[in-house]
């Protein structure tokens, strides 16, 4: 929302580097350092949403990447403090040991590669048409398998058609956002809501992605799927909002004179 509000301000003067992308840098900077340690996955989704709104606003290339670059550094250095002072970054550890797991994925070591495991064995044994909702095994099993495998719970219980037919009304919500993009008359809700649905959007492709393996393993909810209260509360309220900007464009005025009267 601040840099929806940032970008409809600044669009006159958007390549400007110091009155424009440095205001927008800053924060965004701040605030996922200040979630990378508790959260890197969270911190990297808002990082990689703010680089969308930010090159839907216009902003130059060459900023974005540079901002691309300074994260990634940022990181690096975090990381070697990290290995001198373990207590700055606790979760380093856990970081390098799912990475690990992932790059070395012939690994069938319990330890690291345990609830990967799991979740392939629920996803096959789902087949094409699963077995059917509350029939699932592998739930006993799998670490988590009310939020952060719940795709894996879903596969297995609905089959190989359900799991795509999810994929496809996650792209549906996606197409809708844009579509809403493209006839909001403000800028504002246009970046806002771009803002909110990719990172609803994205959020599901990186939780559906841990379950079969295509990234590492990571915590993130998968949206009104996922049991939780506060992703509940925050996927609702982010569908408010894209519901809210949308109803600009059913009341626009069909032509200039209703727009004058208006």
């Amino acid at each position: 929302m601040y840099l929806a509000r940032l970008l409809s301000k600044k669009q006159d003067s958007i390549k400007d580097f110091k009155s424009a992308f440095v205001p927008m840098m800053i924060p965004v900077l701040i605030i996922c350092g200040l979630i990378l340690p508790a959260n890197f996955s969270t911190a990297a989704m808002l990082f990689a949403t703010s680089l969308v709104i930010m090159f839907i606003g216009r902003v130059s290339l060459k900023y974005i990447f540079s901002l691309i670059g300074i994260g990634v550094v940022s990181f690096m250095l975090l990381l070697l403090l990290a290995s001198a002072y373990p207590d700055l970054l606790p979760r380093a550890n856990t970081w390098g040991a799912r990475l690990t797991a992932f790059t070395d994925k012939d690994n069938i070591d319990s330890d690291k590669n345990y609830q990967v495991e799991q979740a392939k064995i629920a996803i096959a044994s789902g087949g094409v048409l699963g077995k059917f909702p509350g029939n699932s095994t592998q739930r006993n099993f799998l670490p988590h398998p009310y939020s952060d495998f719940i795709f894996a719970i879903f596969v297995e219980e609905y089959g190989l058609l359900g799991g795509a037919f999810l994929v496809l009304l996650y792209l549906i919500l996606l197409f809708r956002v844009v579509r809403i993009v493209t006839k909001i008359p403000r800028n504002f809700g246009a970046f806002m809501t771009m803002g909110v649905g990719f990172s609803l959007v994205f959020q599901a492709m990186i939780n559906m992605a841990v379950a079969v393996n295509l990234i590492p393993v990571t915590g993130q909810p998968l949206p009104l799927i996922s049991m939780g209260g506060t992703s509940i509360w925050f996927t609702s309220i982010a569908l408010g909002i894209i519901l809210s900007v949308s109803k600009e464009i059913d009341t626009k005025p069909e032509n200039i004179e209703d727009y004058v009267a208006a």
